[in-house]
């Protein structure tokens, strides 16, 4: 049970590093996502990609996974309220933003599951 509890935990948390690095690489591309309302701009695309490489690291070492997790599950719902809630209004984006709210979704009550297991 416990190398598929570390295997689990370790391929939830890889995706997040290649996400952090796709937000560092093409910060400039992605900055049209940031809704209007949002003050910061591209700012706020290299933070999250610094957080989400800094959670999969805290959950790959194990250290302070639980807070990781638990703030990782937060990300994503800021995620789901800026961008995938506003984005079902727009009819050109409705069906996009339908699918990466059940996503997000899903994984931040994966990082749930992974924050409740964790020991810190």
């Amino acid at each position: 049970m416990k190398t598929l509890t570390t295997v689990g935990r370790i391929v939830f948390a890889l995706p997040f590093v290649v996400f952090g690095i796709n937000h560092l690489t093409h910060a400039s591309a992605m900055a049209g996502m940031i809704p209007s309302f949002v003050p910061g701009g591209v700012f706020w695309i290299y933070f999250t990609g610094l957080a989400m490489i800094a959670a999969a690291a805290a959950i790959i070492a194990q250290k302070y996974a639980r807070l990781a997790s638990t703030l990782l599950a937060a990300l994503l719902g800021v995620f789901i309220l800026t961008l995938h809630i506003p984005g079902m209004f727009n009819p050109e984006t409705m069906q996009m933003s339908m699918i990466g709210l059940l996503k997000d979704m899903a994984i931040a009550g994966g990082a749930l599951v992974i924050a409740s297991i964790s020991k810190n």
